[in-house]
């Protein structure tokens, strides 16, 4: 990704890992069911000028990967349009999480998955106290190969719900439809 003017460049933001040098971490070695995650966040500017002045654009990394990925605020809230907000990451995670949920279901019972695609949305709702994300739905179209039970895509569908880290993780309701097609 690009990287925005002023903004230091992947090597330089502090503490940041090359995917050759990751530390063991000491939380995965205290229980073998842990998976620690963490991420990298840097801002500079100034609040000086009030609410309306400041940059919202910030540079963020998740040591192993190597992208620094360009984030700003939703443009209703005076962050640039063409790079990626929290809310959208949020509605991004929720399908992914399910998408790699609902391939390691199909992979374990043998289905010949050939394509995935999502168009999944959320809203968000300023009216609720306090404000936040709607209902995550995720909007799935599954490619299967000739001679596969379109049940039994559902049924594995739904046990990727039932076993996606994301879905299980937010407070908000995420809601998944999928519709198969085959060959």
């Amino acid at each position: 990704m690009s990287q925005p003017p002023g903004a230091p460049s992947p090597a330089l933001l502090p503490h940041v890992t090359t995917p050759d040098v990751v530390p063991p971490s000491p939380a995965s070695h205290t229980h073998p069911h842990t998976h620690p995650y963490a991420a990298r966040l840097h801002w500079t500017g100034s609040t000086g000028g009030g609410i309306r002045s400041y940059s919202r654009d910030h540079v963020a990394t998740a040591a192993p990967a190597t992208p620094v990925v360009d984030l700003s605020a939703d443009s209703a809230f005076r962050g640039d349009p063409d790079r990626l907000n929290p809310e959208q990451l949020v509605v991004m995670a929720a399908s992914s999480c399910q998408l790699l949920s609902f391939l390691g279901a199909a992979a374990r019972a043998g289905m010949d998955v050939l394509a995935y695609d999502d168009e999944a949305t959320s809203h968000l709702d300023l009216t609720a106290t306090p404000a936040r994300l709607g209902t995550i739905r995720l909007t799935v179209t599954v490619r299967v190969a000739a001679g596969t039970d379109e049940a039994f895509v559902h049924e594995l569908a739904e046990q990727a719900h039932r076993a996606c880290y994301v879905a299980s993780s937010l407070a908000v309701p995420v809601e998944v439809s999928t519709a198969v097609t085959v060959g």
